[in-house]
């Protein structure tokens, strides 16, 4: 059995940072579009990855790979959104296994409203503290960790990439 590597100062320092800005940072942009929009932001997600889909649709199985949920809690999510108005459900056309999520016109200006405010706190917490090179270095430091974490490149902000 091999003996634990465990962390030194610096790296028990980096760790906790990291998870403390994680933590606050998701915090802060849930509490500003539940204040904003009364949308918590896993729903503000589903609705911004279904808009910027062609025809503003993605098969479920599509979908929860995008925002990584699990096929059941964003079943429940997407209830909720089609209680709303915001989503609506049919059955593919030519695989009646399959079922589609739709952006509806009503969805998509909700998110129209919400997406300024959002972008707004994304940017005061996560842009606005650092300088463009320190953005662009942080971004690479990301990229790094994803390639460890996603060597296959699965996560949709990863491919493309080397």
């Amino acid at each position: 059995m091999t003996e634990t590597q465990w962390l030194d100062d610096e790296e028990q320092r980096t760790w906790r940072a990291f998870l403390w800005t994680s933590r606050l940072l998701n915090e802060a942009l849930d509490r500003q579009l539940q204040h904003d929009s009364g949308l918590p932001h896993a729903y503000y997600m589903i609705l911004a990855m279904l808009s910027e889909a062609p025809g503003r649709a993605l098969t479920m199985t599509e979908l929860a790979e995008i925002v990584h949920s699990s096929p059941s809690r964003l079943s429940h999510a997407v209830n909720r959104l089609e209680e709303a108005g915001w989503v609506s459900r049919c059955k593919h056309e030519t695989d009646r296994r399959t079922t589609i999520a739709r952006l509806t016109d009503e969805g998509h200006t909700v998110l129209v409203k919400a997406a300024p405010g959002h972008v707004a706190e994304v940017r005061r917490h996560l842009f606005d503290p650092l300088t463009r090179d320190q953005m662009l270095e942080f971004r690479e430091i990301l990229h790094t960790l994803l390639n460890s974490l996603d060597p296959a490149h699965e996560a949709p902000c990863a491919r493309g990439r080397g």
